[in-house]
């Protein structure tokens, strides 16, 4: 469990190698603040004590204890305590496939599979999450993959739904593509905006409107996201925190460990001892 110097904070984000597509967090935060970022999972977090505000889709949410904040893939959310205690949770980290084959199995839901609203009032899943946690924990892989699928399948059957469609691809949405493309290909040295935006044909601001409202916030904030995302990529592979940083476009690793605590909610360099312990457990 890797505690925050200099407060009661603490968090522990792993996996469990009989859970394949899971990643699993428990954690205390109590003045952690997590910037707007993505995930390529689901988010299922069960809140045990306190309660979390995070915005998401243009409005602040409230998840209490007792409730579950949810969140599907690659939707841009934020976090935070939402009383002065700050909040104590577990989450788990399932994938789209993991989620759809549970989905094809137990429902009827036609499309991609996913949550409707944002928070879900139900003690018993929040239970349930925490028991696949503790499972995990003590290395009980039939405990831990059924209470999953059934945490999962009941979550699906009282707050599922098929994801939205892609909207069609207006001028302004072709623009944000060709953009975070060019940010993804040029991580590491990215142009500026008016750079980007001369590139592609168009003006800052109108670039700035068309990512915005393509992908929930504006390039830099994006690039960061992916940065990190890219960084958990290496550090699972292997990869030293302070090579990492320098790949991925960060300076150096105080930067990468900076924003990867703001979104990851640990450390990098406890995050890789956690992944390691999973992958050899010599």
């Amino acid at each position: 469990m890797d505690r925050m110097a200099g407060s009661a904070e603490r968090a522990r984000h792993w996996r469990y190698e009989e859970l394949p597509g899971v990643d699993l967090l428990r954690a205390r935060y109590v003045g952690k603040t997590f910037s707007r970022h993505t995930h390529e999972h689901f988010v299922i977090a069960a809140i045990a004590e306190g309660a979390e505000v995070f915005a998401h889709r243009g409005t602040d949410v409230f998840a209490g204890a007792g409730a579950l904040a949810l969140v599907n893939p690659d939707t841009p959310h934020t976090g935070r305590a939402g009383v002065p205690e700050g909040w104590r949770y577990g989450a788990l980290y399932p994938s789209p496939e993991v989620v759809g084959a549970i989905a094809a199995e137990i429902t009827t839901l036609r499309g991609t599979p996913g949550f409707v609203s944002p928070v879900l009032d139900d003690p018993y899943t929040v239970r349930l999450v925490h028991q696949v946690l503790r499972a995990a924990d003590e290395g009980n892989a039939l405990a831990a993959d059924t209470l999953l699928r059934v945490a999962v399948t009941r979550l699906l059957r009282l707050n599922g739904g098929p994801l939205p469609q892609r909207r069609s691809r207006t001028a302004g949405a072709v623009i944000a593509a060709r953009a975070r493309a060019v940010l993804q290909d040029r991580m590491a040295a990215p142009p500026t905006l008016e750079q980007l935006a001369g590139d592609l044909g168009t003006s800052p601001f109108a670039l700035l409107r068309a990512f915005r409202a393509a992908y929930g916030m504006p390039p830099h904030t994006w690039l960061t996201d992916a940065r990190v995302r890219r960084a958990r990529f290496l550090l699972d592979g292997g990869t030293a925190p302070a090579e990492a940083a320098v790949a991925v476009g960060f300076s150096d690793q105080p930067h990468l460990t900076r924003h990867f605590t703001r979104i990851v909610g640990v450390p990098p360099g406890a995050y890789q001892r956690e992944r390691k312990n999973v992958q050899d457990p010599r």
